[in-house]
């Protein structure tokens, strides 16, 4: 099947326009609550391969809050489960109606191969260590927010990049916006191979927390991480976990990001979480509406740029 809708599978599915297009509309609907005939009767399916509790609470209310017809199923019930091809999953969803699909799987590709086959729309809510397109949003939302800006601005990305699909997108986002990306971590998790990409690596965290205006902590993500990649916890955290200390080195208008779920008292201590600066809470909230946005970006065009 020759697929004709858009899909949004990564950062780069969208154009900078496009991006800061989704930001201000979501800056919009966080001020004043959408029509639910945005997406009224469009049938939108949550395919959930992997646990998961903000994005998919996420995007069910985002969904909900634009009239979707929203469908939720455990994919272990599902035929893929019992030898079913993903091109013949996608043929027979889109018989049966369905318009757009939001999918986690823990394979890296497989939003992209679902949308080599859906005719509609899909949305890659994470696959594997690969992207993670809508939580880069939410957290580019949140810098707006905050500075009014991104030209310009230093955030530094603290943890295992290695694994994180949080941090390939935001990477991809904040490089085409202007965003100036300082990558922090071990060599096991962050191999000096992305000093390639255009990205300044840095070892010392010390050094790079008195000259950012945001810290971006990722999880260490044992699921994903092969034990010789794994560096003990004990080393880890002297080495990158943002506690007391180092906030005390971060500067007073710097803001502290974290994807989630976090780990206490590894990359972070309870001081970071309570910290006035800790957008977490921002993050979650905006996640809301930046998925709203996107979804009618996607289906209707709102607003789309030449």
């Amino acid at each position: 099947m020759h697929r004709s809708k858009r899909s949004l599978l990564d950062i780069d599915s969208l154009t900078r326009e496009e991006i800061e297009l989704i930001i201000r509309r979501s800056a919009e609907f966080r001020e004043s609550a959408p029509s639910r005939s945005l997406l009224a009767g469009v049938p939108v399916l949550n395919l959930f391969f992997e646990a998961s509790t903000r994005t998919a609470t996420s995007f069910t209310l985002a969904e909900q809050r634009v009239g979707a017809d929203v469908i939720s199923f455990a994919p272990g019930t599902s035929s893929l489960g019992k030898g079913e091809t993903i091109a013949d999953t996608a043929l027979t969803l889109r018989a049966i109606g369905v318009c757009v699909i939001v999918v986690r799987h823990n394979e890296s590709g497989f939003a992209t191969r679902l949308a080599e086959s859906f005719d509609g729309h899909v949305i890659n809510a994470g696959d594997g260590t690969h992207a993670h397109p809508t939580q880069a949003l939410l957290d580019l939302a949140t810098l707006h927010a905050e500075f009014g800006r991104f030209e310009g601005l230093r955030v530094a990305i603290v943890g295992d990049i290695l694994h994180s699909r949080v941090a390939r997108s935001n990477i991809v986002g904040m490089k085409m916006l202007g965003i100036d990306v300082t990558l922090v971590g071990p060599p096991t998790l962050l191999p000096d191979a992305f000093a390639a990409k255009g990205l300044h690596i840095e070892r010392d965290f010390d050094a790079v927390l008195p000259r950012v205006d945001a810290v971006m902590m990722l999880r260490i993500q044992r699921e994903r991480i092969a034990a010789s990649l794994l560096p003990a916890l004990a080393d880890y955290t002297i080495g990158y976990q943002l506690h007391a200390q180092r906030l005390r080195i971060l500067p007073s208008h710097a803001i502290v990001l974290h994807p989630g779920p976090y780990n206490r008292g590894v990359e972070l201590t309870d001081d970071a979480l309570a910290d006035p600066r800790s957008r977490y809470e921002a993050q979650v909230h905006n996640g809301v509406y930046v998925r709203m946005a996107a979804l009618d970006l996607l289906v209707n065009a709102a607003g789309a740029v030449a």
